[in-house]
């Protein structure tokens, strides 16, 4: 197990939910990290409330932003893409347009982004984690373009596994987790997502830190790379 104490940790999605949870756990375990999204709003309360994480606002989709970023770490120790980067409808593939359902596929071009333009500055014993989801191989009615997209990401990773040794890259999955993503249900959030989650092994949503918790495996276990990292409450499970 390799400790992260003195790292460089860059996080592209990392100034809310499961991003920004990783962001706490590298700092507390002793990394210098780097954390950026695309709402200035979100950053505003990161930083606020998160001394000793550098933040800043950055969209994958901004190859020269993304570049000046690694320029100014200089040496990278570990890369997480966590950004959703995309918008994403959720409806039956045969109701949703082929412009709605190629924007679902933004995720995984900006991940491709964020490898391409890290690149040049890796460690040589560097890793990358990416976050992909359960529905790439559990997939609910509805939800195919974010099940498309989570199946190129884990493809993705395995190929690059290779190519890029003996640097590593990994995928976290995470199943239902409560992030800020459900606060449009108000005070209907605890109540939906417990009826979401009742029927699974462990009868409840998880939690950003739970996941993060993972990802930072991915990030100190050296013998790592080519795996799915699944944190989902056993939802794969039949």
């Amino acid at each position: 197990m390799n400790g992260l104490n003195k790292h460089n940790v860059v996080i592209v999605g990392g100034t809310s939910g499961i991003g920004l949870a990783t962001a706490v756990l590298a700092r507390n375990a002793g990394a210098t990290v780097w954390a950026v999204g695309r709402s200035a709003e979100r950053v505003k309360s990161a930083v606020a409330e998160n001394p000793g994480i550098q933040f800043e606002v950055l969209d994958t989709h901004d190859r020269s932003g993304l570049q000046a970023l690694f320029s100014k770490v200089g040496t990278v120790d570990h890369v997480v893409a966590a950004a959703t980067g995309a918008n994403r409808t959720m409806a039956p593939f045969l109701e949703q347009t082929q412009e709605q359902f190629r924007e679902a596929f933004d995720k995984f071009w900006g991940y491709c982004n964020v490898i391409r333009e890290s690149a040049p500055f890796l460690t040589a014993d560097a890793s990358i984690t990416l976050v992909s989801g359960s529905p790439a191989r559990k997939c609910n009615p509805g939800m195919s373009s974010i099940s498309c997209v989570g199946n190129a990401v884990e493809a993705l990773t395995r190929a690059l596994a290779v190519e890029m040794a003996p640097r590593r890259i990994n995928v976290v999955a995470p199943g239902l987790i409560s992030t800020g993503m459900f606060d449009r249900l108000g005070d209907q959030k605890a109540a939906a997502l417990a009826q979401m989650t009742q029927h699974l092994p462990i009868p409840r949503p998880g939690l950003s830190m739970e996941v993060a918790s993972a990802i930072l495996l991915t990030l100190t276990n050296g013998y790592m790379t080519g795996t799915t990292l699944d944190v989902d409450g056993g939802t794969l499970l039949p």
